[in-house]
């Protein structure tokens, strides 16, 4: 994709009434279009009291007028914010005069395209900018300002850096193939190797941790019939959100209820205790609870404190697979004693009467669907598309390994280095096809 020369406007504040709405305008035009609209020059980086002009002289609106010299806007091009009443009917309407002197309407995220493409971001500084817009919380929204700031970038690139230098060493002993010395046989080689893919793995649970913060991670609270399931639920949710009667099997559907813990968005799932069902409605509500286990990012196996752990939740567990595991006993003000520690995970003793154990369950969560959170350099957003990037970064690594090992096929080494980097440089925009851009721009809200 090239950079555009036409000049594009939009409402860039969300539908809706409110105190102030903003105008946007980008490119060659925006500041003879909003010279024209307001009747008078504007100096750069220069608030201006103005009123906004139709066609004839009358007034539609006043208000603030901003003019960004290019290069040193947000898309790297003459820009112009119009800061006006917050009245739809009166955006429309400036955006509409901005129109008839020669703009036309900006596609969804073309203002942040833009930016991109006259390199003021990178591709996932861009992404990190509608990341902060639609963050649910406050964790997620931080996470999405260090990558808007260049933190994930910053690790991409050091990595594209060690890569570069392993591909300028094999590539060197394929220029010398009638030297004596088999440099590929060496072991600095396979040691510069090993290092770029042991950092490939640290930057990749860092960009899946970024993930989870953004879109969420599920977390489903599995065990036997009247374990305490839904009043921990609620306990969590702090409001009544399950019904709670001292009737095993209650609960025979799935509740999904949305949690902050600690700025980790986090979808909670109550399920239908685990049992050989004796209708066919708590019977599906099982078989649902079962399918439930595939989906979640963690599961909390909640038991009795006063009953131990019983044969039916150790096999519950090992029904989690590599599914990371939460035990949790439950009725912590009925007993004194704690029963010995299930494998795998440690235990956690709650009381969903009393809250005792609650903020210990928090952060044991947060734990298990975040665990790099507290990384070096805090943590970034990141998206699906970039983990698909690291994995195939780390399926190429993985053959010139094997190949490596081998002995043999030199070319075929420098070919999945080669590979590898263009799947890494993916994710910041460097390799990237123009349809892969089309879509996601197109996710943006307009006038960003």
């Amino acid at each position: 994709m090239t950079a555009p020369s036409d000049t594009i406007v939009a409402v860039a504040t969300p539908a809706g009434r409110g105190g102030i709405g903003v105008v946007r305008l980008s490119g060659p035009a925006a500041h003879r279009i909003a010279a024209t609209l307001c009747d008078g020059e504007l100096d750069p980086r220069r608030a201006h009291h103005r009123r906004f002009l139709d066609d004839s002289g009358g007034v539609i609106d006043d208000g603030i007028v901003l003019f960004f010299a290019a290069p040193a806007s947000y898309t790297g091009e003459d820009v112009v914010e119009l800061q006006g009443h917050g009245n739809p009917v009166l955006l429309d309407a400036v955006a509409s005069r901005c129109c008839a002197l020669g703009a036309r309407p900006a596609r969804p995220g073309e203002f942040t395209e833009r930016a991109f493409l006259n390199d003021r971001l990178d591709l996932a500084q861009a992404e990190a900018v509608a990341d902060l817009i639609n963050a649910s919380t406050l964790g997620a929204a931080r996470a999405a300002t260090r990558s808007l700031q260049g933190a994930f970038s910053e690790s991409v690139a050091e990595l594209s850096d060690a890569l570069t230098a392993l591909r300028v060493h094999v590539e060197s002993a394929l220029d010398f193939p009638d030297e004596d010395i088999d440099f590929l046989a060496e072991a600095p080689v396979r040691n510069e190797l090993a290092a770029v893919r042991d950092r490939l793995q640290q930057l990749h649970a860092r960009a899946e941790a970024g993930m989870r913060l953004q879109d969420g991670a599920v977390v489903v609270l599995a065990g036997q019939p009247n374990a305490g399931k839904s009043s921990l639920v609620n306990r969590l949710a702090e409001r009544d959100v399950a019904i709670v009667t001292d009737v095993p099997g209650t609960t025979r559907d799935v509740l999904k209820v949305m949690l902050d813990l600690d700025g980790v968005p986090v979808e909670l799932v109550d399920t239908a205790g685990m049992r050989d069902a004796r209708d066919a409605v708590e019977r599906e509500g099982v078989r649902r609870a079962r399918a439930q286990l595939d989906e979640a990012d963690a599961v909390v196996l909640v038991f009795d404190l006063t009953l131990g752990v019983g044969e039916a939740d150790r096999a519950l567990a090992d029904a989690c697979g590599d599914t990371p595991i939460c035990w949790v006993g439950n009725k912590a003000d009925l007993s004194g004693a704690a029963p010995e520690p299930p494998d795998r995970a440690p235990l956690i003793r709650v009381s969903a009467r009393t809250g005792e154990g609650l903020d210990a369950l928090r952060a044991a969560l947060v734990r298990r669907v975040v665990p790099e959170r507290d990384a070096a350099g805090g943590t970034v957003s990141a998206r699906r598309r970039h983990l698909a990037a690291l994995d195939a970064v780390s399926v190429a690594l993985q053959r010139a390994a094997e190949t490596l090992a081998s002995g043999t096929g030199g070319e075929l080494v420098a070919e999945d280095l080669r590979a590898a980097h263009a799947s890494l440089e993916s994710i910041t925009g460097r390799f990237t096809a123009d349809d892969l851009l089309g879509e996601i721009f197109s996710s943006f809200c307009i006038g960003k």
